[in-house]
């Protein structure tokens, strides 16, 4: 199971939509600034990159003592279309300052110093410690997640449906026509699946051990597969 420090770490580094939110500007405006970019630095700090006229570059240029406090929540969603596709959220609050010699062409860069971090998805919902998030990795397959689950389930979605026959007892008296199977999360440990129709739940089908790359998952979605068929 991956750590709660990297799977914030992976949301963070995905490509996922986020808003930063910052106390007394998101009730004064319409919408929350979105990055157009983020990336994370050596120590864990976030960089946000804005157009210069954002209301978040200004409060940021404008803060005193660069004491500007600020959330970044990140918003997880399944490529694939499936019943409660909100896989996930982490939220990463900490003090918002102006990046001076990091500027983008026509952008501007704002520095997020994590005091403190949480995360609520699939596996359930945790704190992560700045240490934590700053030390860990993402996973290795976080690039590739979206295409790998579309591929699935548009050209495997007939051996991603016999996956139920090795959930034993489990799958005892659903209804094999009332009952789709769409895989709804990847990551280096195993696959997610979602079945849905008359009853609505989630299944892990965990490799045999964590795949470093795509080439390691091919072997390793071909060993589950197998073992279904058999």
């Amino acid at each position: 199971m991956p750590s709660a420090a990297e799977r914030t770490r992976t949301l963070v580094q995905s490509t996922c939509s986020s808003v930063l939110i910052i106390p007394g500007l998101d009730g004064a405006l319409p919408y929350q600034p979105m990055p157009d970019s983020r990336h994370i630095g050596p120590d864990g700090e976030v960089f946000l990159v804005f157009p210069p006229d954002s209301p978040a570059v200004r409060a940021a240029t404008h803060a005193q003592d660069d004491e500007l406090n600020a959330v970044l929540e990140v918003t997880d969603v399944a490529p694939v279309s499936v019943p409660h596709r909100i896989r996930g959220r982490a939220w990463l609050s900490g003090w918002l300052t102006l990046e001076q010699g990091r500027a983008e062409p026509g952008r501007t860069v704002l520095r997020l110093e994590i005091g403190e971090a949480c995360v609520d998805d699939l596996w359930g919902a945790e704190s992560v410690e700045p240490e934590e998030f700053a030390s860990a990795s993402p996973d290795p397959l976080v690039e590739h997640e979206a295409e790998l689950l579309q591929h699935l389930h548009s050209a495997h979605s007939a051996e991603v449906q016999t996956l139920r026959g090795l959930l034993g007892e489990r799958a005892d008296g659903i209804s094999g026509a009332a009952t789709a199977a769409v895989p709804v999360a990847l990551d280096r440990f195993g696959l997610r699946v979602r079945f849905t129709g008359v009853q609505c739940f989630d299944a892990r089908f965990d490799f045999p051990e964590p795949v470093k790359d795509v080439n390691e998952l091919r072997r390793a979605m071909h060993a589950l597969f197998d073992a279904a068929a058999r």
